[in-house]
């Protein structure tokens, strides 16, 4: 089954969520046939969700940020953001949804121009279903997108002194 009109949604905003809610639309793509790829800028430690995707059909899973905890920008971190636009340029023709996770940061951080992704979506396969998440969404993006949810922080025990919990969080 593949879409006849791929539509774009952005998850954005401060709160939590922004990722799962990705990953919930993968999931419901998947279990209607859809193929999904999943392409995480920025992220570069081992997670929950990598370990999910190997055991499901018709989901490829791909982090390009650089390993571990990265707090400083280095000149890997450009070259990783371009290798996964042109990933996901080069795979677009095989997949109904693609999910481009924290491609929104990567733009606010500079690894990639608004013009690189602006063009992406404007050259990408018409059935394509694209999805961007991450804080920081800027206008141009908002405007081209079909669907925005922009995700509240109320409350968040990161703020209290707990830390990320693995299977929870990660």
């Amino acid at each position: 089954m593949a879409l006849k009109r791929g539509l774009i949604h952005v998850y954005t905003g401060n709160g939590k969520g922004k990722t799962s809610a990705a990953l919930g639309l993968c999931l419901r793509a998947i279990g209607r046939g859809l193929r999904c790829c999943f392409i995480q800028f920025i992220k570069g430690v081992p997670t929950g969700e990598m370990e999910a995707a190997k055991r499901l059909e018709n989901f490829a899973f791909f982090q390009v940020g650089r390993k571990g905890y990265n707090f400083k920008l280095e000149e890997e971190d450009y070259r990783r953001a371009k290798e996964g636009l042109e990933l996901a340029r080069k795979l677009s023709p095989e997949f109904d949804v693609m999910v481009l996770d924290e491609l929104n940061v990567a733009v606010y951080l500079g690894l990639l121009s608004i013009d690189e992704v602006l063009d992406f979506l404007e050259s990408r396969p018409r059935s394509l279903e694209v999805v961007i998440t991450g804080r920081y969404a800027k206008g141009e993006i908002l405007k081209v997108a079909d669907y925005v949810t922009e995700m509240v922080l109320i409350k968040h025990p990161f703020y209290l002194g707990v830390a990320a919990r693995e299977g929870i969080d990660f």
